[in-house]
């Protein structure tokens, strides 16, 4: 059984956060793009000129830890991933090069200062959950031992757990043979549902640019933030 393109959030999560999502078919993953490294450089750029401000990075980084604090976990011992990108971009040290498709979705999430996630929906099986994490649930990491999900939201399907914001899985990691993907944004359920909806937009159409493919299916969770 192969990814069904189907995404939710459990009923036990509602009202604690939210998610945009898009799926993607026809990808072809290359090493590097000269595009999207001048890209890389002249985004990466400003926003280190826009975040040398205390204040301005304090809030910045403000909805991903809201996130994690709604779920009673501490962003500053197991960090957002977009926080642990973005202190390391403010560091010097720019972002990791991986391939077309993790750059383009990594500087996406330092960008919007949200965690996300990247799969190759290939490996995924059925239908997709947004749930916690249940006692004893783990899963081994990408570069990392294992991770320990209890408490945590995670994305899970058939197989069970292959994703949360700090650490995507090897299970489901993205490589250079991936054509298709799915790509989520991870928010706290009080950040605006039209900002949400305009980064996934710009999101997709980076990744669709540097990666080409097609859409077969995006949207906002719950639902109702769509509208």
């Amino acid at each position: 059984m192969a990814f069904s393109g189907k995404i939710c959030i459990d009923s036990g999560l509602k009202g604690n956060l939210r998610l945009a999502y898009v799926y993607i078919c026809g990808l072809a993953v290359n090493r590097n793009n000269g595009c999207l490294a001048q890209e890389m450089e002249t985004t990466l750029a400003r926003l280190c000129e826009r975040l040398s401000d205390a204040g301005r990075l304090r809030e910045f980084l403000l909805p991903a830890r809201t996130l994690y604090h709604r779920f009673g976990l501490d962003p500053t011992r197991g960090r957002p991933s977009s926080e642990a990108l973005l202190r390391r971009v403010l560091r010097g040290k720019g972002l990791y090069r991986i391939n077309t498709l993790v750059d383009a979705c990594n500087l996406s999430s330092v960008e919007f200062g949200l965690p996300v996630g990247l799969y190759d929906a290939q490996k995924i099986i059925g239908d997709v959950v947004c749930r916690p994490g249940w006692p004893g649930e783990s899963y081994a990491g990408i570069g990392k031992e294992e991770i320990h999900l209890n408490g945590k939201p995670v994305l899970a399907d058939a197989r069970g757990p292959f994703g949360n914001p700090s650490s995507d899985s090897r299970r489901t990691m993205i490589d250079l043979t991936t054509s298709q993907a799915l790509f989520v944004i991870f928010a706290p359920h009080s950040y605006d549902a039209t900002l949400l909806g305009e980064q996934l937009r710009k999101a997709s159409e980076r990744i669709l640019r540097y990666c080409g493919g097609t859409i077969k299916a995006s949207g906002l969770l719950p639902e109702e933030a769509a509208s």
